[in-house]
């Protein structure tokens, strides 16, 4: 899409097309300007009086150190001392997921307090949806309180503000408390992976047992008396069920964390209910159960 093409664009058309690309993952852009890559091949082929196809041949495939090893071997066979091959950057180092778990559980266990959780948290590299997403979420409350309430991943626009349960969600999830007397000043808040999948995509099994030990220490460290899960994601990850949300939510169940006993209960997303406003009644039922509290 060139410049002139967006020039025909509105404001409020650019910045929905802006969050189209957010929402998609698409963060980075490579070029401030097209270019078209193929030009500079077609020029080489006609200096050297080749074909334009035969120069991009050549030229095309090769990228990198493959390019520059082909240099270097060529100017071998010219006699010529061949110019030292520069190593490519070094990505995302992969870690193999049975050490990535482990390693989770080594830095979650001994953090002692929720600031040098975060730390490793930050600094953890075993998951590979940190390498995409811009924050890493966290708790957001202070520890003690009796009600935490956990979503199941950061939203763009949690993402995007390094806060859980921000934007259209928060608000709804803020009205959702209002009806039982709540605010989310009185409750802890947050997700229970904390880095934004691709194109808000549920987490594989494999990426929500690497991130499980870091929401877990999050709840041993917060030591609240209630939890309220939101989806089904979530609810399926707690309760480990590969029952749906229809059939897990509405029921309080005993869990503990590293020693500490808290009552669980499951719902709908408030997405859920933007979706499928009949969910809203399901919903309404869970809150009174929640302000109820175990029986």
């Amino acid at each position: 899409m060139t410049s002139d093409t967006l020039a025909h664009f509105s404001a409020a058309e650019l910045a929905a097309l802006l969050a189209f690309n957010a929402d998609a993952g698409v963060e980075w852009l490579l070029e401030e300007s097209p270019l078209d890559r193929f030009v500079a091949p077609r020029a080489q082929a006609r200096e050297a009086g080749m074909p334009a196809a035969q120069g991009l041949a050549q030229t095309g495939p090769q990228t990198g150190g493959a390019a520059r090893a082909g240099e270097g071997r060529a100017a071998s066979q010219r006699g010529q001392k061949a110019a030292p091959v520069a190593s490519a950057p070094a990505g995302p180092v992969t870690i193999p997921d049975e050490q990535a778990v482990a390693e989770a559980r080594r830095l979650a266990a001994g953090a002692a307090t929720p600031e040098a959780l975060l730390e490793v948290m930050r600094g953890f590299a075993g998951c590979n949806l940190k390498n995409s997403a811009r924050s890493t979420l966290f708790a957001e409350g202070e520890p003690g309180r009796a009600l935490m309430i956990v979503g199941p991943i950061p939203l763009a626009d949690d993402d995007r503000d390094g806060r859980p349960f921000s934007g259209r969600t928060g608000a709804m999830l803020d009205r959702m408390l209002a009806g039982i007397g709540l605010t989310r000043e009185a409750v802890t808040l947050t997700t229970a992976i904390a880095w934004r999948p691709p194109g808000n995509r549920m987490p594989t099994p494999r990426e929500a047992d690497i991130c499980r030990p870091f929401i877990e220490r999050q709840i041993a460290l917060y030591r609240p008396q209630k939890l309220l899960l939101l989806g089904n994601f979530t609810a399926r990850l707690f309760f480990n069920s590969n029952e749906t949300i229809h059939d897990l939510r509405g029921r309080w169940q005993a869990m503990t964390f590293d020693g500490h006993a808290v009552a669980a209960l499951a719902t709908h997303h408030p997405q859920d209910m933007a979706a499928t406003p009949e969910k809203k009644k399901q919903v309404w039922a869970d809150l009174l159960a929640l302000k109820a509290g175990p029986v």
